[in-house]
């Protein structure tokens, strides 16, 4: 039931800004802004890309879909959704985020209150966003118009965990906008809203969820690349110390998507700027950032280790997306796996049944390779566990081994290795 009387608009319609439009959109009519046409064309259709939004959710919103900035100015309230990634030197990149504030500033009226969701550092609405927003507008923040901070919690292909059901973090710039924000918030979100003391600790709360799993992650795969060398199976271990009460289940693997791969980068920019190097931080990034490459070297000794040629032996790594059961490939770190073999003079062939072939060759340069044009391999590297892949058992990887024989690479340890069919040798995190 809706508990306010704001019209909402959402700008950026990915991952994150679709399932929020939706959610207001089956209480209330909503407007759906994005700058890619194609998006909004297929988002007319009734269709999800993303595949975040189910057809029958989707048609049950009441959404006005539109690539038309003016449209906005129907709306008060405006909530910002679009990526904020890092660039080639690991550095926050704001310009999406500064754009959009661009774009609504120019529809700011008296009273409109607006709302960031992207990832930012702490400060960055206050500090970066509103200059943007009252140079376009003329108006004035904390008089004309007001804004307030929402950090996203959605973890794509994840269909428990979804927007409404998990607890909104909420701020706003005074007390009374603060609880204007909830009340919108709370009129969709089920799970109800925690309110924030301020918006820097609303987006400080944001970049340490993620950096804090990041950080666990990194231990495990540091724990890997220690047991490697002890000649010690990785994930029996974890198998041993999770049986005690409070051990945290975490396991190692390849850090990358939108989240946890990118933003402790936005923390340890801003802790940087104010005088302090944040060593742990810096120190599991790197750990991560690098996971890729050490899988490929491992590979290459693996073959050289059973006589296999390197050099245009013909690699097949399947799935490229950056987890399993999605199409998403932001910040995929299976290119780094492809681009180490490249090196090494490997032939790498990637198929992927979730990833879209435009996009993986458009942001990657990479072209997939359907299942059918694969050619026998030398090795197979199971890159991400989609179900497509697991559905099949072992004969996912020895079908696509020259005569069923060759060397495996089982990233994430999804494979049975009791019965591993003899010809194949397996490694795996």
């Amino acid at each position: 039931m809706t508990t306010h009387n704001r019209k909402v608009s959402v700008v950026g319609l990915g991952y994150v800004g679709l399932p929020v439009a939706v959610a207001f959109g089956k209480q209330t009519s909503c407007i759906g802004f994005d700058i890619n046409a194609h998006r909004i064309a297929e988002l007319k259709r009734g269709e999800d890309s993303t595949l975040e939004v189910e057809p029958a959710d989707l048609k049950a919103a009441n959404i006005t879909f539109t690539a038309d900035p003016a449209v906005l100015s129907q709306a008060d309230f405006h909530i910002v959704a679009v990526p904020t990634p890092i660039d080639n030197a690991k550095r926050p990149d704001m310009t999406p985020v500064l754009k959009a504030s661009e774009t609504v500033g120019k529809v700011l009226k008296h009273g409109d209150i607006v709302v960031y969701e992207s990832t930012v550092y702490p400060g960055a609405t206050e500090e970066d966003c509103v200059p943007v927003l009252e140079k376009h507008s003329g108006l004035k923040c904390g008089s004309d118009f007001f804004v307030g901070y929402s950090p996203e919690r959605i973890n794509p292909g994840d269909k428990e965990h979804t927007f409404t059901k998990i607890t909104k973090v909420v701020s706003g710039q005074t007390p009374e906008v603060l609880e204007i924000v909830a009340r919108v918030y709370e009129s969709v979100v089920t799970a109800g809203v925690h309110r924030a003391a301020t918006i820097k600790v609303a987006e400080s709360a944001k970049v340490i969820e993620n950096t804090q799993r990041d950080l666990n992650i990194a231990l495990m795969n540091e724990l890997a690349l220690i047991f490697q060398r002890l000649n010690i199976d990785t994930r029996d271990v974890l198998a041993a110390a999770g049986t005690k009460w409070n051990f945290l289940k975490f396991d190692p693997g390849l850090v990358g998507g939108h989240c946890i791969g990118v933003d402790p980068y936005y923390l340890t920019h801003r802790a940087q700027i104010a005088g302090y190097i944040p060593e742990v931080i810096l120190a599991g990034r790197s750990i991560n950032d690098n996971m890729g490459r050490y899988v490929a070297q491992q590979l290459v000794k693996l073959m050289i280790q059973h006589g296999s040629p390197v050099k245009n032996a013909v690699v097949t790594v399947l799935g490229f997306t950056f987890k399993e059961d999605v199409p998403d490939l932001r910040n995929t770190r299976v290119i780094d796996i492809i681009e180490e073999l490249r090196d090494y003079g490997a032939e790498v062939q990637i198929h992927d049944p979730c990833a879209h072939a435009e996009e993986a060759h458009e942001e990657y340069g990479v072209r997939l390779t359907a299942e059918a044009a694969l050619k026998p391999a030398h090795a197979v590297v199971l890159a991400v566990p989609h179900r497509q892949y697991l559905a099949q058992g072992w004969a996912a990887v020895t079908d696509r081994l020259v005569n069923g024989r060759g060397v495996v690479v089982d990233v994430k340890a999804k494979m049975d290795r009791a019965t591993c069919p003899d010809g194949v040798s397996l490694w795996r995190l």
